[in-house]
Formats: structure tokens, C-alpha cells, sequence
């Protein structure tokens, strides 16, 4: 059995970022061939995207306004001009498989290529082979999720029970019965799985091995699944993009998949941050039926330094850290991620920025916590006035050493009692 799923994934660095800008390009084209990305990328020569600095210099487009774009365009195109494929009804060139509707709603395409999301690779990484039977319970109801795992367990060279969600009890019988090697799945349904097993006496002895995703997986119950033989390993994508990362036997951390180029930015803002700190996932799929171009999946995470001891020499990050769209009303006024990042836009000698609200409701108070090099005369006082001309909200501001503030990729906390 080979550790790896092809040799994409020990390439040398340097060749791989070669390939991956190399198709920057053509990508970005295929963006512009697209009804929303002509304008959001409207005046940009995808020829000359060549580079992560050039694609830094592109707009973010969040998973909120792709969502209002297919919310104004529902009657003409319910993926609201992001999808170069469809139906005939939508006059679109070439065919979709699959359409999918994700909470919001937000409708997804499904393309024709095999392993479409690229699951495969993080499957092959959990330890699944070709012969197994891959119990997948994600849901195959409206989501794309059954499929995302299906398509790649199936690159594998897996067998496939199609469990979804729900239904117990059956779920049970079949993975009892069929003998499935392997589940995937969100984890707190696996967890269920096996205390309805204890309970009835049912006997699972070739489950050897799992793939979760779609919520946390705490290393308590990661301990507590080894504790019964079973392997289980994280994987992290969206219904929008695909396999983005996926964790491997080394346990550290989780690694890039090949077809993503993947940002990390300062939260509400375009801007990448230094390696190590943590901030917004941005990620540009390779992917010319649903060609996203620099979409901030609203996710918080690092890079690690140095490559996972698999030998896997792609970069690697430390999974989910929370939601990088902070948001809070103060007095009546809602105050966002990206009002912090146009003050350090407009203070270019502040580094890094948090606004804290504290006090009770209706007896609040703002804080700004700035970090800079120099401490220059009337700084203070300068950043205040901004941060009231931007949020129309009277502000303190206290300017710190640079590293004072935590790095988790907060930049507007909420410690409010609201008791």
C-alpha cells in the first residue's frame, strides 16, 4: 500500500508553487468568463496574475456576498453568476451534474470531473484503500456533502454505502452487516453510532478507520475512538470549494490540498498577514466550472512552519480557530471586522488592531487596542478620530508594543455582560 495519494504531494516545494501560479492565469480568465467575476474583476489582466502578490491585489469575495448576488439574481440565475456551468435553462454552454442547496440558501454546482472535490486525497490520507466499504454518513439530502466524500472514496477505490443522516438504528444494522472498514462522517454522529452499539450489543469489529469533518473533533473523542481500535482523522472543506486541507498520521496540523492556492488575511481585509499569524482562510480553487477567485470562507487559521513528517511538502495549517466575520452592536450601531481594517489602512505605523466593547448593554464602552512600533506624539488621539469618522462611535485608544496583542485573529471583541 503507498503512503501517498500520487506524487503531487511530495513535490518539491518549489516546483509545486511553480505549477500553482503557473495556472493563476488561466484560472482567473475563467473567472472573468463568468457574469460575477467580469465585474468584480472587472479592468484586471488575468495574464499578469503571475504571482501571490498579484493575487493579493485582487478583491476577497466572502461567502455573504455571494450570497447576495444569488439572492438579487434568483430569477435569472440562482447561483448568481458564479457558475460557468448550469442547464439549459440557465442558456449556459456546458452541463452540471449536480446542484446543491446549502444553508442560506446558497445553491452549489457539481461538475463532471472525477473526485470533482478532490476527497480522495484526504481519504487516502485516514487510511482508506482500494476494497474497503466506506460507510458515508453525510448527508446526501440538498447538501453536496454525501457526494463530496463519495466522489473521492470512489477515486480511492472504495465501496460505498450511501447511510446519510439519521436512522440510527439501521445506520447500525448496515455497518454491522456489510462489515464497513471505514465510516465518514461528522464525528459526534460516529460517537452516536457507537454508544447506540454499546447499548444494544451490536459488534462492530472491522471498523478500523474514519474521515470527519463538518464540526469540531475534540481530542478527547479522537483518545476515545483510538481507545477502540479506531484511527479517525479531520478533514476541513466547504461546499463552495471543495478539499481545502485535510489531516494526515502525523497528527500535526492539517495539509494543503493540491488544487487550492491558499491566503491567510488580516480578518476584514485582503491583506495577507505574516506567517504564523492567525487570520481569515482565503482560498483560490483551480476549478474553471465554479472558478472562485480569492474567497474568504470566513475561517480562522495559521500557517505552521516546516513540512508534515509524512513527507507530504505542501504547507500546512492548524485547522479551525473560529470566525473571522466578528461583528458587534454598539449603541445602536453595528461595528464590523473591516471598520478595524480600514483604520490600520489609513494608520499604516499600526500593525495590528483590536477593538474590545466592555461594560454592560446600554453602558458600553470601546477600546482600542493598536499596536506600534513608535509610540509618535498625538498617535493616540489621531487613530480615535478615525475610528469615530468610520464607526460614528466615540473610542479609546491605547497604543501597545508590537506582540502585545494575542494572536487568535480577533480584531473586535465583545466582553459585554448581558445578565
Amino acid at each position: 500500500m503507498t503512503e501517498h495519494f500520487d506524487g503531487l504531494e511530495t513535490r518539491d516545494p518549489a516546483v509545486r508553487e511553480a505549477a500553482l501560479l503557473s495556472a493563476l492565469p488561466a484560472q482567473v480568465a475563467a473567472a472573468q468568463r463568468t457574469a460575477a467575476f467580469a465585474e468584480i474583476l472587472r479592468g484586471v489582466d488575468a495574464a499578469a496574475v503571475l504571482s501571490r502578490a498579484a493575487l493579493a491585489r485582487l478583491p476577497v469575495t466572502r461567502k455573504h456576498e455571494l450570497l447576495e448576488r444569488q439572492k438579487a439574481q434568483r430569477p435569472q440565475d440562482p447561483f448568481g453568476g458564479f457558475s460557468a456551468i448550469g442547464w439549459r435553462g440557465l442558456g449556459t454552454a456546458r452541463t452540471a451534474r449536480h446542484v446543491f442547496q446549502s444553508p442560506g440558501p446558497i445553491y452549489e454546482p457539481g461538475g463532471h470531473a472525477p473526485d470533482y472535490w478532490r476527497f480522495g486525497r484526504a481519504l487516502h490520507a485516514a487510511g482508506f484503500r482500494p476494497g474497503d466499504l466506506v460507510h458515508n454518513s453525510f448527508s446526501y439530502h440538498l447538501t453536496p456533502a454525501g457526494s463530496m466524500v463519495e466522489t473521492g472514496a470512489l477515486a480511492v477505490g472504495c465501496t460505498v454505502f450511501p447511510g446519510g443522516v439519521g436512522n440510527t438504528e439501521l445506520q447500525l444494522q448496515a455497518m454491522a452487516e456489510l462489515r464497513a472498514d471505514g465510516y465518514a462522517g461528522t464525528p459526534s454522529f460516529l460517537r452516536i453510532l457507537l454508544e447506540k452499539a454499546d447499548e444494544t450489543g451490536v459488534a462492530l469489529p472491522a471498523l478500523r478507520k474514519a474521515s470527519v469533518g463538518g464540526e469540531a473533533f475534540p481530542a478527547a473523542l479522537r483518545d476515545a475512538l483510538r481507545a477502540r481500535g479506531i484511527e479517525a482523522y479531520q478533514s476541513y472543506g466547504t461546499a463552495d470549494l471543495g478539499l481545502v486541507a485535510y489531516e494526515t498520521p502525523a497528527r500535526e496540523g492539517l495539509v494543503l490540498d493540491e488544487g487550492v492556492i491558499v491566503e491567510i488575511v488580516r480578518p476584514g481585509s485582503g491583506d495577507p498577514v505574516p506567517d504564523g499569524e492567525v487570520g481569515e482562510l482565503v482560498v483560490t480553487v483551480l476549478n474553471p466550472d465554479y472558478p472562485l477567485v480569492r474567497f474568504g470562507t470566513g475561517d480562522l487559521s495559521a500557517f505552521m512552519p516546516g513540512h508534515c513528517p509524512t513527507g507530504r511538502s505542501n504547507r500546512r495549517i492548524k485547522g479551525w480557530m473560529g470566525r473571522a466575520d466578528q461583528t458587534a452592536k454598539v449603541r445602536g450601531m453595528f461595528v464590523h471586522a473591516t471598520q478595524v481594517a480600514e483604520v490600520l489602512k489609513r494608520h499604516p505605523e499600526l500593525s495590528r488592531a483590536r477593538l474590545v466593547i466592555e461594560g454592560e448593554m446600554a453602558n458600553d464602552r470601546m477600546t482600542m487596542h493598536a499596536e506600534a512600533a513608535a509610540q509618535a506624539e498625538g498617535l493616540a488621539h489621531a487613530v480615535a478620530a478615525t475610528v469615530r469618522d468610520i464607526t460614528k462611535l466615540r473610542c479609546e485608544v491605547r497604543v501597545v508594543a508590537p506582540g502585545s496583542l494575542p494572536n487568535d485573529g480577533k480584531v473586535v471583541e465583545d466582553l459585554r455582560r448581558i445578565d
